[in-house]
């Protein structure tokens, strides 16, 4: 591929989304000539029990929605919804979003009909798609990480809603042996990529305040949308890069222009 389509031949691109998540974001930099280094900053885990999120698949009858809020979740929700007997079918009368179009389309492949996606790819957009719809005594149920963002809840039970939040998945921060950061991140990378809010603060975590800012200072760093930049600039990182559209393949694009623009500029 001659290099006018390969734009990032020869940039060292950090990708510290969970290591079963990267291949799409990985692939897609690398089919533009970039070098991927891998610093996964969260794992995704099974919860400690499926107990809660069975009985809830058990009752699915009891819920008027059904509410998605990222990729885990459907993979963890669909696979429970097997394990109990069930299948995309028992869902047929529940109104069912998805915060995005990666979450929609994992739906719509194993057969789930996705009746509203947002414009704005995170929880302040699946509340304005509901828009101004009466949902008082309507019963929601959110199943997703164990530590996430109360805005939809909240903002759904001050409205008179029930919701049930069930934990699907915990995130971790994973482990790494002693000096394997430093030897992963020299040469020092042109950009790290954080696709959520957790890759930041955990990639800050991990590698201590001191020696994050003095790398995240010489690299650009790139942010999946909104949500995640409040996150990085809280934690005093500098966004170069957001995404318009809070996706994998936004995000590619951001980069790409990102780059395009700063080596027009010598």
């Amino acid at each position: 591929m001659p290099d006018n389509l390969r734009p990032l031949v020869g940039k060292r691109i950090v990708v510290t989304r969970a290591r079963e998540q990267a291949s799409v974001l990985t692939e897609a930099l690398e089919a533009l000539g970039a070098v991927i280094v891998s610093v996964p900053t969260i794992e995704i885990r099974k919860p400690q029990s499926w107990e809660p999120l069975d009985q809830a698949i058990g009752r699915l009858e009891e819920f008027d929605f059904l509410l998605l809020t990222s990729a885990n979740a459907v993979t963890k929700f669909l696979t429970r919804l097997t394990a109990c007997g069930r299948d995309s079918n028992d869902l047929a009368a529940l109104e069912i979003g998805a915060i995005g179009p990666a979450t929609a389309a994992d739906l719509q492949s194993a057969g789930v009909k996705v009746d509203f996606v947002p414009r704005e790819y995170r929880a302040e957009g699946l509340l304005e798609a509901l828009g101004n719809r009466d949902v008082s005594g309507k019963a929601f149920l959110i199943p997703r990480a164990k530590v996430a963002r109360d805005l939809v809840p909240s903002t759904l039970e001050a409205k008179g809603a029930r919701v049930v939040v069930v934990e699907a998945y915990e995130t971790a921060v994973p482990s790494y042996p002693p000096g394997a950061l430093d030897r992963l991140l020299s040469p020092l990378p042109d950009m790290v990529t954080f696709t959520s809010s957790s890759t930041a603060s955990n990639f800050v975590g991990l590698l201590g305040e001191c020696r994050a800012s003095d790398i995240l200072a010489r690299a650009a760093l790139a942010s999946i949308g909104p949500a995640t930049s409040e996150t990085m600039r809280r934690l005093g990182l500098a966004v170069a890069v957001e995404a318009k559209e809070s996706t994998i393949p936004g995000l590619v694009r951001a980069i790409r222009e990102y780059f395009d623009a700063t080596d027009s500029h010598g």
